[in-house]
């Protein structure tokens, strides 16, 4: 399996190529420099591989949620890849690539991305017995004072920037569930490629007018 992978949807930019369990990528948190980074990001990975696209199975991008801008890029950038060499595309969620970055820290991540406006993207995941996140429930988009945790978690961390700016109101919703959390952590293209492999392989990949953005809210900032 050959799959190509890119996000842009938060402050970090990334690319990554996936061959036969092997993964060579590059990693920037460069805001506002995406579409200057993104192309020559894939150019790198490419060519350390000497892979030309045309050799590849599949793409696989950060569909969002995450800034409008970013999120856009990486549609339009995936959009014309996919256009110019047929190849099939899987869109991965930015929420899960969060989660599947932060996997090995509890049996469930609240993945949770600042979405300003006081308010924060967020998502419950949970990991199968493959090593792959899956999403408990709904992705949302809310103030942090209204993030639900089932009474069923029993433990829980968190990753991504909404942890950083509304950590004592995300930690005070997890009660006593929660192990710890990563501020720090965004989306990576890395984490993209293996829920687009897992995703190909039952079937996720879609079609060229599905290749679309996830805002999960229609007055969109960024």
């Amino acid at each position: 399996m050959k799959l190509l992978a890119l996000d842009t949807s938060t402050e970090a930019c990334s690319a990554a190529l996936y061959v036969n369990g092997e993964t060579i990528s590059r990693f920037e948190l460069a805001p506002r420099r995406h579409a200057e980074l993104i192309l020559p990001m894939i150019d790198d990975v490419l060519s350390e591989a000497e892979f030309s696209l045309k050799q590849l199975d599949a793409l696989g991008f950060g569909r969002g949620p995450g800034a409008f801008t970013g999120v856009r890029i990486a549609t339009s950038i995936t959009q014309g890849l996919a256009f110019a060499t047929d190849l099939p595309v899987v869109p991965v969620s930015s929420l899960a690539a969060l989660a599947q970055g932060t996997k090995d820290k509890a049996d469930y991540i609240i993945a949770a991305i600042d979405a300003r406006m006081r308010e924060i993207y967020y998502g419950i995941y949970r990991i199968n017995k493959q090593g792959i996140v899956e999403l408990n429930g709904e992705e949302h988009v809310c103030s942090p004072d209204k993030v639900n945790i089932p009474e069923s978690i029993t433990s829980c961390y968190g990753a991504g920037t909404g942890w950083l700016h509304y950590e004592k109101i995300l930690a005070g919703r997890s009660e006593k569930k929660l192990l710890g959390f990563d501020g720090d952590r965004y989306p990576n293209a890395i984490d993209i490629a293996t829920l687009a492999v897992a995703a190909f392989n039952q079937g996720g990949a879609v079609p060229l007018d599905r290749i679309l953005p996830v805002y999960l809210r229609d007055n969109v900032t960024g």
